[in-house]
């Protein structure tokens, strides 16, 4: 069995105008990376590896969550191809995942994320929001054989917001 935690980059700040690649997260999207970071302690399995786009945003979200989860820094792996927009690319990247790895921690990008969780999970999605966790489970023991798998959890900044 396989699990893949899709974490979207949290809420990019458009004030400075910068390279995409570049952009950081507004207060907003620290505001809700920290929501959901909070949230996810408990689901988080006892070993994972954990990849991230090498963009500012997802480095900086990716760096919010690793507080909550008790992740090293120096333990996330930063990719530069997991700066993709299709879900064509992430599918390639994540087959790349070495089977001894039960757990896939992914910070990165929509339309990717999306797309991929609409393809190989089993609940529609219209879209996945920023600082949105989609946990999929696939019945495989080889990260190149993943196919349809089961949406397992979904934790939105909106499910939270009047708590």
């Amino acid at each position: 069995m396989k699990s893949l935690f899709l974490i979207r980059h949290a809420k990019s700040s458009w004030d400075t105008p910068v390279q995409d690649i570049n952009r950081s997260i507004s207060q907003r999207g620290i505001k809700d990376a920290h929501l959901i970071a909070s949230r996810l302690v408990k689901l988080i399995p006892k070993s994972f590896i954990v990849w991230s786009s090498k963009a500012k945003r997802a480095v900086e979200t990716a760096y919010i969550f690793s507080e909550y989860l008790s992740i090293s820094f120096e333990n996330i792996y930063f990719k530069e191809d997991l700066y993709t927009f299709d879900d064509v690319n992430l599918l390639k990247i994540i087959k790349k995942c070495k089977n001894e790895h039960d757990n896939l921690i992914l910070f990165g990008h929509n339309e990717a994320i999306t797309n991929f969780v609409n393809k190989f999970g089993d609940l529609y999605i219209d879209n996945v929001p920023t600082s949105g966790v989609v946990v999929l489970q696939f019945e495989t023991d080889n990260w190149e054989k993943i196919s349809k798998g089961k949406t397992i959890t979904t934790l939105f900044p909106s499910q939270f917001k009047n708590e």
